[in-house]
């Protein structure tokens, strides 16, 4: 497992190196050997491909209270990073198939 940490670039921020908020919370502590990879985006998706049929949603209920299907957060989900944070692929494309 990879684990990310952000150094945002905003001198005050309490999510800067050092700080109290940039810290692993316990459950989440890299084990030892364990690679941290820091970034400096506010996304871990950011330059990379998203595979769509390598990642799921769970069913749930959007901001205005509709129940909205897996499939349907999935879709939207993927569209959301598409484009902005990373590019969708599929598995197939990946593959070259």
């Amino acid at each position: 497992m990879r684990t990310t940490s952000e150094p945002p670039p905003a001198p005050g921020s309490h999510y800067r190196p050092g700080q109290a908020g940039h810290a692993f919370k316990p459950e989440t502590v890299p084990i030892a050997g364990e690679q941290v990879i820091a970034r400096h985006r506010n996304s871990a998706f950011i330059g990379t491909e998203l595979v769509a049929d390598g990642c799921f949603a769970f069913s749930g209920a959007d901001w205005n209270g509709t129940v909205r299907s897996a499939e349907e957060v999935h879709a939207m989900s993927l569209a959301n990073l598409d484009g902005e944070y990373c590019t969708v692929v599929t598995s197939d494309a990946l593959l070259g198939l």
